[in-house]
């Protein structure tokens, strides 16, 4: 006998909901999307939003007004099946080597405009060597370093220049990119906005050199949550990319990007007994469902394994999720107080916002999206893997 998960019925009411079950809240999406689009309004760029934190074409077409446009990707799962549903333009993110070339080969045969990236000399040579003359629709960035937060070349460096010279050689050369991941080291507006423009001046300067070497550098394509929200200037950029602002998280709130109360992900779990002994209350959310991700550990203010929320969302500044087992929470007061039980009986409902949107997301196959009435309005399936 086939196993399946239960039917949800659109217009059911949370309380009707298994858990358990991974919640969005869509006018807090919508609001998110909405600043995003703000941002970007009148900037002249192309957005090229991030799919690995939903991993769900049913919410990646609502940033596009239901429709499909350019998108990046972390994985080639995430190319081919966003591909099969209707997105044409990928740029997969994630520094290539050889052996993924024929993976990423038969989707540009297939029509897509697929973009990847490197930053060693070594790897254009092997990537210019295996794309056969006249493949039209596959394009390389170089991958450049503005923040020593991971892979990138120098954008000072030669190996730059070398690995524009293999690619343009072979007319595959379409630009630079940069990913400012050590924006999430940065707290408050003032140090996220300084770090958007050591990010956009270090991709600038790379397009500088390469221009000035005779090499084309039609696409300048930056991009994180952080710096794109809080960017003073995008001047000389192209592209922007960012993917966990649709729906946010504790490690987004922790540095000043959002709010708690901004987040558009929760779990939705049960209380499934007590610990008087401990002051704690124990629910059926353990690290399989919000995650092991402890992104706010180092930050001014622990979330444990995520914030409490009641049944409706309202958040319970007060209390986190301590511990976490495979199928267990414990949950307890933030200041080590006792919680008490009588608040939360057998059976009450409660939410957990996610430390990283990416990896609490990662544990469950899909979103229940919730409308203004907190009634079911969508189920969106979801995938993971390579």
């Amino acid at each position: 006998m086939a196993l399946s998960e239960p039917d949800i019925a659109p217009g059911a009411p949370i309380a009707a909901l298994p858990a358990p079950a991974l919640l969005v809240d869509r006018a807090k999406m919508d609001a998110n999307v909405a600043r995003m689009r703000d941002k970007l309004a009148g900037a002249g760029m192309v957005f090229r939003p991030h799919v690995k934190t939903a991993k769900a074409p049913d919410a990646i077409r609502l940033l596009f007004d239901g429709g499909t446009g350019p998108v990046t990707v972390s994985t080639l799962k995430e190319a081919r099946l966003f591909a099969e549903a209707g997105f044409a333009d990928i740029l997969y993110a994630v520094g290539i080597v050889p052996a993924r070339l024929d993976a990423v080969l038969a989707l540009a045969d297939s029509g897509v405009a697929m973009r990847i990236i490197l930053d060693e000399p070594e790897t254009a040579a092997a990537v210019a060597a295996r794309i056969p003359a006249g493949q039209a629709n596959l394009r390389v960035l170089a991958e450049v370093d503005c923040d020593g937060h991971r892979s990138g070349a120098d954008p000072e460096g030669e190996a730059l220049l070398r690995i524009g010279e293999v690619l343009a050689a072979r007319g595959l050369f379409a630009g630079v990119m940069t990913h400012a991941g050590g924006s999430y080291q940065c707290v408050g507006a003032e140090a996220i906005a300084g770090h958007a423009e050591r990010e956009r001046a270090g991709l600038a300067r790379a397009g500088e050199r390469l221009r000035a070497a005779g090499l084309p550098c039609p696409v300048l394509s930056m991009g994180s949550t952080p710096t794109a929200l809080f960017a003073r200037s995008l001047a000389g950029m192209t592209e922007l990319r960012a993917g966990v602002y649709m729906f946010q998280d504790l490690v987004m709130a922790g540095i000043g990007v959002c709010a708690p109360q901004d987040i558009a992900l929760s779990v939705l779990c049960s209380v499934i007994g007590h610990r008087p002994s401990a002051g704690q209350i124990v629910v059926d959310a353990g690290w399989m469902a919000l995650s092991r991700d402890r992104g706010t550990a180092a930050q001014a203010v622990d979330q444990g394994y995520g914030l409490l929320c009641g049944e409706d969302g309202a958040v319970l500044d007060d209390m986190i999720v301590v511990g976490a087992n495979q199928e267990h929470g414990l949950v307890g007061m933030r200041d080590g107080s006792p919680v008490d039980p009588a608040r939360f009986p057998i059976g009450a409902r409660l939410r957990v916002l996610p430390n990283h949107a990416c990896a609490t997301g990662a544990q469950h196959d899909r979103y229940v999206v919730l409308d203004h009435a907190g009634c079911v309005a969508a189920v969106w399936p979801r995938f993971s893997g390579w």
